[in-house]
């Protein structure tokens, strides 16, 4: 069984990542909590959550296809941090449902890095299942 803790992170597409930031920073709070521009990634802290603010233009940006508008999305994924993350216990889970997983790879979110696979919603979106820190 799987049982979310909370959110971990939201990643949102942008055509202009610094006017992003400004917004969740002045208007909303958020702070900078770390940038990466090999991915054009900024990571913005939104209480115990992070908010990631992603450059269409960038490597993680592109994947996503057009930029947001009426033909493109502007949400890459959502991630929610497990209570636990045992591999074979979570993938046992998914197949029941006939959910099948991304990889593991150890990725940065609220806590710090930790597991996580990704999996698609019936609707095609993106969700990130995710470990505690190692």
């Amino acid at each position: 069984m799987i049982r979310i803790k909370g959110l971990d992170h939201v990643v949102i597409r942008a055509q202009n990542v610094d006017a992003m930031c400004n917004f969740y920073c002045d208007v909303l709070g958020c702070s900078v909590e770390r940038r990466s521009t090999k991915f054009g990634l900024t990571q913005l802290r939104a209480g115990d959550a992070l908010i990631d603010v992603v450059s269409v233009e960038g490597e993680l940006g592109r994947l996503g296809g057009a930029p947001p508008g009426k033909g493109g999305r502007n949400m890459d994924h959502f991630c929610v941090r497990l209570d636990s993350f045992d591999e074979q216990v979570v993938r046992a889970h998914l197949a029941k449902f006939d959910v099948v997983g991304s990889d593991l790879a150890k990725r940065y979110g609220a806590e710090g890095y930790g597991p996580s696979i990704y999996i698609q919603d019936p609707e095609g979106n993106t969700v990130e299942l995710k470990g505690p820190p190692n």
